[in-house]
């Protein structure tokens, strides 16, 4: 039996289907994984997140801490609320996680990290937070909801009284707030609009039932699945992991090298990547030919072999889509090995869709 979150027995009762995903038992589908992946297209739909790890960090030196750790620079944070995406790296420049910091204040800073690297991700934290004071607390006693989609912020808006609805309403993206005892913050992982909901664990069953009554789909890590390849994003542990660095994962752009006297962990490693010229990319792969992509399928081009990463049928645009890690040299077109056919493929820049839009071009 693996891990619950909050919202387990109410899964069973929505009739989900439930697999083990990092440890914890979630639902992968309620009824249609297709359906589900369209309600948040063209609607709103509401995922149960309560199985990444909300790490708050506190200490008089806590930014100084987080710009040791973490590979982005969290010198950006100006604003309190303001948000960052970064990589958490060791020496060598693997990444260990990726996460989302919350800047709350110039004492506390709030992590959120993946449910199947939390207890690693938590052990690398506290090894390294002495050294800086830093107090580190994971907040166990709290459920997370994602509510995506064009509609969601106006419907997820709804259970809030009307002060902090407005406020709500009102954040930027990438923004987050403390409204009352919830966190609510304009963040996602569907390459839509919407919320991520931090609150109490005795609120979540009440929250979903309320959003399900305003005609927020329920919605499982089936369509997230779909939702994040078509936006263009990274699953930890497919597209990258402890064995890849983040110029060989299409995560060069979170990679903050100045100022250059920042020495957080994995820069020289990262720097010597760098200067040689990393051997392999990610890319977008978009197939010709009728067939569906998966992850560890061979892909072949001019410069040698690759992999795809993930691989899914994009129900936006009724085409295989994928990711896959190349050499770096591979060109604009290339094959790809399905049960022993070689299916064309063309290589395309990520992401494939954005609010409901495609991106890839006819040609």
């Amino acid at each position: 039996m693996g891990r619950k979150t909050p919202l387990y027995a109410l899964h069973r009762e929505l009739g989900a289907r439930l697999v083990d995903f990092g440890g914890w038992d979630m639902p992968v589908q309620y009824s249609s994984q297709i359906g589900e992946h369209h309600a948040v297209r063209r609607a709103a739909g509401v995922f149960d997140v309560s199985h990444m790890c909300v790490i708050d960090l506190r200490g008089e030196r806590v930014r100084a801490f987080l710009q040791y750790l973490l590979a982005n620079d969290v010198g950006k944070l100006k604003t309190p609320g303001k948000a960052l995406y970064s990589c958490l790296l060791n020496e060598s420049g693997g990444i260990l996680d990726d996460l989302i910091a919350y800047y709350l204040s110039e004492s506390w800073f709030r992590l959120v990290v993946n449910a199947g690297t939390r207890d690693a991700d938590l052990a690398w934290i506290r090894r390294h937070a002495p050294a800086f004071d830093v107090e580190v607390s994971e907040r166990a006693d709290l459920a997370m909801l994602a509510v995506q989609g064009p509609e969601a912020r106006a419907k997820a808006a709804q259970l809030l009284p009307a002060p902090q609805a407005a406020a709500a309403l009102a954040l930027e993206v990438f923004v987050g707030r403390e409204l009352g005892a919830w966190f609510v913050a304009r963040t996602g992982y569907t390459g839509e609009d919407g919320f991520e909901i931090m609150l109490p664990a005795a609120d979540a069953v009440p929250a979903w039932r309320s959003l399900n009554s305003l005609g927020v789909a329920s919605c499982g890590l089936g369509a997230r699945d779909t939702l994040r390849l078509e936006a263009g994003m990274n699953l930890y542990g497919n597209d990258m992991d402890a064995s890849t660095q983040p110029y060989e994962s299409a995560l060069g752009w979170t990679v903050a090298l100045e100022p250059a006297g920042r020495a957080f962990i994995g820069r020289d490693a990262l720097l010597a990547v760098r200067s040689a010229g990393s051997p392999r990319k990610l890319i977008g792969l978009l197939l010709e030919d009728r067939g569906v992509l998966r992850s560890h399928q061979k892909v072949l081009g001019g410069a040698g072999e690759g992999e795809i990463t993930s691989g899914t049928f994009s129900p936006t645009l009724e085409r295989s889509i994928a990711f896959a890690r190349v050499p770096a040299a591979t060109a604009a077109a290339v094959q790809v090995d399905i049960r022993g056919k070689l299916l064309n493929a063309r290589v395309v820049k990520p992401p494939f869709v954005r609010f409901g839009r495609s991106l890839i071009s006819a040609s």
